[in-house]
């Protein structure tokens, strides 16, 4: 299994990039960020500097979305960090979720999303893309290499995912979850002539190390309400017991009153007092390592291929050690 670490880039962005630094010497393989221009710093202008002070990281957005960049210009953008640093990039993309609404926009559309993911594919590997009309191809582009991973949760993104995308990212942990949503994945990618084990699953949530359980639900808490978002978007378009989304997702949103995005993936967000304990438990790992350990192998064995860290509470670089001291050894491959 292999380990990733997600940050925000808040400024100063010098300790993003020694965070990730860290994180390199303790084990993880995978370097995220999130990405919503108004909200935090320029990701793509960070991972230049991450790529320059680390040696092996793969990095990348979780996630971007084809709304607030054009094609071509995100193509270009991950394709140049390749060719300067190596194949060490990967595209996490998504429908835009605080990136556009942060902006007053919509998120994207699925099928925009599905169009977009071959485009900046194909353009970043060097190869001739269609863009809005348009054909065009990058064409200094050598010998380049682009996975796209897809965040999705309900039915028809899943199954987009499965028909497109290199990866699955999923932003929650919970076993039984993961079981459902890997399974839709995998089967839209047989029934699409693909080969469904060579789709990466990752699945991303907050991790915090620690005896202390109640301070570490607050410190994580924020996560249900991110999570909720999404939910909410799948329940106005399925309706709350249609049978497309598991119930076990959806019942905790009902006391769901808004959201603040000023505060989004932020330890005490205040529009996350909605979030129930037992869903921080589910949807995080919290605990001491042997906990963390416990529910690793149960998402590995469910064919989980890269945990990665959501590191926004107040024991970043505690976390970061403790999981290459005694997690990362006895789940890395």
């Amino acid at each position: 299994m292999d380990f990733g670490l997600v940050l925000q880039t808040d400024p100063p962005a010098s300790r993003v990039i020694s965070l990730m630094k860290r994180a390199e010497r303790n084990g993880f393989t995978h370097g995220w960020t999130f990405d919503s221009a108004v909200l935090w710093q320029e990701p793509f202008v960070v991972y230049s500097q991450i790529l320059a002070n680390t040696t092996t990281l793969k990095v990348g957005p979780m996630v971007t979305n084809p709304g607030t960049r054009t094609w071509e210009v995100t193509a270009s953008t991950f394709a140049t960090l390749n060719d300067m640093y190596g194949n060490r990039t990967v595209c996490g993309i998504g429908r835009g979720d605080s990136a556009m609404r942060v902006a007053g926009r919509r998120p994207n559309t699925l099928a925009r999303l599905g169009e977009a993911i071959d485009a900046i594919r194909d353009l970043a590997e060097g190869r001739e893309a269609e863009v809005d009309g348009q054909r065009m191809r990058l064409p200094w582009v050598r010998d380049g290499r682009l996975p796209v991973w897809m965040a999705a949760y309900g039915p028809k993104a899943l199954a987009l995912t499965g028909r497109k995308a290199d990866g699955f990212i999923l932003q929650l942990a919970d076993p039984f979850l993961t079981e459902w949503m890997v399974k839709a994945v995998r089967n839209a990618a047989a029934e699409a002539g693909r080969d469904p084990d060579a789709i990466t699953v990752c699945v991303a949530a907050p991790a915090y190390v620690g005896d202390d359980l109640a301070h570490a639900r607050e410190q994580c808490r924020w996560f249900g309400g991110m999570v909720g978002n999404h939910v909410a978007d799948l329940v106005a378009r399925y309706g709350e017991h249609s049978g497309m989304v598991p119930e076990a997702l959806t019942d905790y949103i009902k006391g769901r009153q808004g959201y603040d995005y000023s505060h989004h993936g932020r330890a005490g967000n205040p529009s996350t007092d909605f979030v129930p304990d037992e869903i921080v438990d589910r949807f995080c790992l919290l605990g001491p390592p042997e906990a963390h350990i416990e529910k690793l192998r149960a998402l590995r064995d469910l064919g989980v291929d890269q945990f990665a860290v959501y590191d926004m509470h107040d024991a970043q670089e505690t976390t970061i050690d403790a999981y290459g001291a005694e997690i990362i050894p006895a789940l890395g491959d």
